[in-house]
């Protein structure tokens, strides 16, 4: 069944324009037929579609489910993203695929786009939660300067990925059961070497992705499914 994107679902059971257009015209839905509905926040809803209008589709709610989370820690990814901003979109759909809750756009001495456009990562994330039958939305955040970030982090694990020849810990054997995690992915240039002490200095530990080079949306995407696995073992 199709997962249905809805999150006023407690004020109004109508579908967005775009939701309706989909659910009408591409994949014909009728008066009387079930859909499958979520608020992003961890709630489904079994509904009847009571007016199949193109624009704006209205159900009724049949019933209501919370969903457990597949894992019971948080992951909170900021990263550097790329010159070639389609690389980064796959690396968001891809960790939005595996379980990623908080994404950060991340601002670095190096980093090659200074801009992105964050209704088109909304865009990204939604339907990647949709085709996934996701019903947790990853929270997107705005481009946040390194710094700012570093100096305010919360996480109880902190993690800095990079590429420097000092000694760094496997990530894989660092990643806490239940703790709540935070890594840093730098951009095509890497950190530089104030950027890596200013985050050791906040209680980041360095490490590595393994034995491989990896490119930027790569290596957080191998991140995530790092944090997720051990997690969910």
């Amino acid at each position: 069944m199709y997962l249905f994107y809805t999150p006023d679902i407690a004020t109004q059971h109508v579908l967005s324009e775009e939701e309706s257009q989909h659910c009408v015209r591409v994949l014909r839905y009728q008066r009387g037929d079930e859909i499958l509905l979520t608020d992003g926040q961890g709630n489904t809803y079994y509904a009847r579609i009571t007016n199949p209008h193109p624009r704006h589709c209205e159900f009724e709610v049949i019933s209501q489910e919370r969903q457990p989370r597949t894992h019971d820690f948080y992951l909170h990814i900021a990263i550097a993203p790329t010159k070639n901003i389609e690389r980064i979109e796959w690396m968001v759909e891809k960790c939005t695929e595996i379980g990623i809750d908080e994404i950060t756009p991340l601002l670095c001495r190096f980093s090659e786009r200074k801009q992105i456009r964050e209704d088109r990562l909304q865009k990204i994330i939604l339907s990647a939660a949709k085709q996934s039958l996701t019903p947790y939305l990853p929270k997107l955040n705005p481009m946040t300067d390194y710094n700012t970030l570093v100096t305010s982090a919360h996480e109880q694990t902190r993690f800095i990925a990079h590429c420097y020849k000092e000694d760094k810990r496997e990530l894989k054997d660092e990643i806490r059961r239940g703790k709540s995690c935070l890594v840093l992915i730098g951009p095509e240039g890497d950190f530089s070497e104030d950027e890596i002490r200013l985050a050791i200095d906040n209680g980041f530990v360095p490490v590595s992705l393994g034995q491989s080079r990896l490119r930027t949306e790569t290596a957080a995407v191998v991140a995530c499914h790092t944090a997720i696995l051990i997690n969910e073992a």
